[in-house]
């Protein structure tokens, strides 16, 4: 990973002619939050000395306590290749701290930073690889996004043009990823019209965290550019596919990948076991995190390629927890259940604090479930021992709320908070009246 100095910054910034640098950092919901400095500025950034008002942030400080500052990260710098190329506009992402000093409780990315700490006192390092899907929709003549794809859309599973209507702003995204130093290992079209998919290396966890907020942030700018308005909302129409973001993990100590181990079953080592049997212990209460929105839950239904059940294999079909054919140095756990509503930072913290869990305690998993469960009957699913995921937001904070571990994740500042918030949402959504509900009842009662 790409390091540098305050003075690397400095003279980077003066030789590449960068006017403005945006220090960016995510509320408790992912949200993306952004303050523009000018290059001016740069050098007191660089020292910590800018502050901002944390009030204004969703689930960040109140009142008396509302002033925060910014620790921008030097290793997040990257220069945004949309922007002019005269008085050019730059980027870092940012710790945040408190009027005192002291990390913040409230930052996201600081609860990753915990979780990595945990991992490295047992002698770990934790690798994750993203599959981010999203959908390109048209917008109206206003630029207002909608949920129409263009006329010639009717594209599937790695089509191509012409009918990939979105194929060259996909191109144009990958391009500019690349440029931001990104190492795209494969794009393409996905099962729904309209919807797509990039691969980018696996990485330590907080640089992948890091970069699916700059992923979704490029994702977005570019489609604009096309004439397209690119989202991450999982289930954006009811009679397609929804978009997930599968995490690809992986633990290594000294280099070595753990998981790997060729002369057991599966080709899994103890501690690859041990993780999966924490990830099952504690997925009902991680669902909140991993699926974080009302609408989270209309993409985990049965007939549309989501999971469903909490199961795990090496073989089956569409499993919670898959084992990808790609063994050896390349062993990894493949978590299917995320979408990229979640914020990365708590998504990947809570998950690798699971699994560690369940190393710690060396839970081993149920066994593995290797035919289809989507094929098998009610019976032969209870007599496997299968449950379901959370079938709403509610059930998944509910889960949350009785889950030590979780909460202790997440922090005693962001469980709270997030938990309110979501029941808030959830109970908001129950009384909306929607228009299913008045096409089909209006005229009968």
């Amino acid at each position: 990973m790409q390091t540098y100095s305050k003075e690397e910054i400095l003279a980077m910034a003066e030789e590449e002619n960068v006017e403005f640098i945006r220090l960016q950092f995510t509320d408790v919901f992912g949200n993306l939050k952004n303050k523009a400095i000018t290059a001016g500025q740069l050098p007191r950034a660089l020292n910590n000395e800018l502050m901002f008002d944390g009030s204004a942030i969703d689930g960040f400080a109140r009142g008396e306590e509302s002033d925060m500052y910014l620790y921008p990260d030097p290793n997040t710098w990257v220069i945004l290749p949309w922007r002019p190329q005269q008085g050019k506009v730059a980027r870092m992402l940012c710790d945040v701290y408190t009027a005192k000093r002291e990390p913040f409780a409230g930052d996201p990315r600081r609860v990753l930073k915990e979780a990595i700490a945990e991992a490295e006192e047992l002698g770990y390092t934790f690798q994750v690889g993203p599959e981010c899907e999203f959908f390109l929709f048209r917008t109206d003549e206003e630029g207002h996004p909608t949920t129409q794809t263009e006329e010639m859309e009717r594209a599937g599973y790695f089509d191509i043009g012409p009918i990939d209507s979105g194929e060259n702003a996909r191109r144009d995204m990958v391009l500019t990823l690349e440029e931001m130093g990104f190492e795209i290992e494969s794009s393409h079209h996905e099962q729904a019209p309209a919807q797509h998919e990039i691969d980018f290396m696996h990485d330590e966890a907080l640089k992948t965290a890091d970069n699916i907020v700059t992923f979704k942030m490029a994702v977005k700018t570019i489609a604009r550019r096309h004439g397209q308005h690119a989202t991450f909302m999982p289930k954006p129409k009811f009679d397609n596919n929804g978009s997930g973001m599968h995490l690809n993990m992986s633990l290594h100590r000294q280099g070595e990948n753990i998981f790997r181990d060729d002369n057991a079953e599966e080709g899994l080592s103890r501690e690859a076991r041990w993780f999966i049997g924490g990830l099952m212990e504690h997925m009902k209460a991680l669902t909140a995190i991993l699926n974080p929105l009302v609408n989270s839950y209309k993409r985990l239904v049965p007939g549309y390629d989501a999971p469903v059940w909490i199961s795990w294999s090496g073989k089956g079909r569409a499993p919670l927890l898959g084992i990808p054919a790609d063994r050896g140095p390349r062993t990894r756990v493949e978590l299917r259940s995320p979408d990229s509503a979640a914020n990365p930072y708590l998504a990947i913290a809570v998950v690798l604090r699971a699994g560690l869990d369940g190393i710690k305690r060396q839970l081993e998993p149920p066994a593995a479930v290797d035919s289809n469960v989507f094929a098998m009957s009610d019976s032969e699913r209870r007599a496997a021992g299968l449950e379901s995921l959370p079938t709403t937001l509610w059930q998944a904070v509910r889960q949350l709320e009785g889950d030590e571990l979780v909460q202790e994740a997440l922090g005693s500042y962001i469980a709270p908070l997030y938990i309110q918030a979501k029941k808030k949402e959830f109970l908001e959504y129950n009384a909306q009246v929607s228009e299913w509900e008045v096409a089909r009842y209006l005229y009968k009662y």
